[in-house]
């Protein structure tokens, strides 16, 4: 039996937003917990100081290859935390995530943080997820 998700909503303001206010996860399943994913390259350092759009669009890209690593996607996200040191910024540039979960059909349970810093001062967004397939 494969896993089954039931989006629940029970307002509708949120799936507006691009994210469920729960998600129900049923059947066999394989969970992945993942660590928080930052605007950093392969190395670990930190790429596109104040570009709060290119830090998330490289989160993104990260949270994606952690992912791809367990043989899942965007797609198997049912729980995203974002955590930012600017909400305001991160607002204006929003449209990066939503899209990309769009993109991928998946609308994830979802908390946004706003923090006084991250563990490297010029990280402005850091995306944590879980995943199940």
């Amino acid at each position: 039996m494969a896993a089954e998700r039931t989006a629940i909503n029970p307002w509708s303001w949120s799936v507006d937003m691009g994210f469920n206010q729960g998600e129900v996860v049923s059947g066999q399943t394989r969970t992945l917990y993942c660590s928080g994913q930052t605007a950093v390259d392969g190395d670990g350092k930190p790429q596109h100081a104040g570009d709060m759009a290119a830090q998330v669009a490289l989160s993104l890209d990260n949270l994606e290859a952690v992912l791809a690593e367990a043989g899942m996607s965007l797609a198997n996200l049912v729980r995203l935390t974002v955590y930012t040191t600017d909400v305001d910024l991160l607002f204006q540039h929003y449209g990066v995530l939503a899209s990309r979960l769009g993109a991928a059909g998946v609308a994830p349970s979802t908390t946004m943080l706003g923090v006084t810093r991250l563990a490297i001062p010029d990280l402005m967004v850091e995306l944590e997820g879980t995943a199940v397939a």
